[in-house]
């Protein structure tokens, strides 16, 4: 991901979230040296990510498909290369936090491997004030080589 990719990754994050980031929030990871991704085919942009690492450990921050290309593998396959990267990155264990709504997602994280380590209390706004996250955790492969 580059500043230049940030318009389609703002629509793309609109569209698909009630309360998403803003462009800022983008910049600041992109200027902080997070591992910002998108996942495009044919010069059109389909999601994107951003994953931090640091000390043997790796936390997937965000990862989005657009609303139009959810349901077709994309998001399994991206939040695979995402765990790829944080294993080549010295990470031992992948993190990440999701609504307890997001029973897509949470079906995806838990096929992958993903389980629940923990609950943060009121972590998302909400139409009804706040929701809590669950806090997810892959354990890690080390590379081989």
């Amino acid at each position: 991901m580059t500043l230049a990719d940030l318009d389609a990754v703002l629509e793309i994050e609109s569209r698909a979230y009630a309360y998403p980031w803003s462009r800022g929030i983008f910049s600041d990871c992109l200027r902080g040296g997070h591992d910002c991704r998108v996942m495009s085919a044919d010069g059109e942009v389909l999601g994107h990510a951003v994953l931090s690492a640091a000390a043997g450990e790796a936390h997937l921050l965000n990862v989005c498909v657009r609303r139009d290309r959810q349901g077709h593998g994309f998001g399994r396959l991206f939040v695979h290369h995402l765990t790829e990267r944080a294993r080549l990155l010295g990470a031992q264990v992948l993190f990440l936090e999701v609504r307890p709504s997001n029973h897509v997602a949470l079906a995806l994280y838990e096929s992958l491997g993903f389980s629940q380590i923990g609950t943060r209390r009121d972590y998302y706004p909400a139409e009804a004030g706040r929701e809590d996250a669950y806090v997810l955790a892959l354990t890690l492969a080390t590379p081989v080589g």
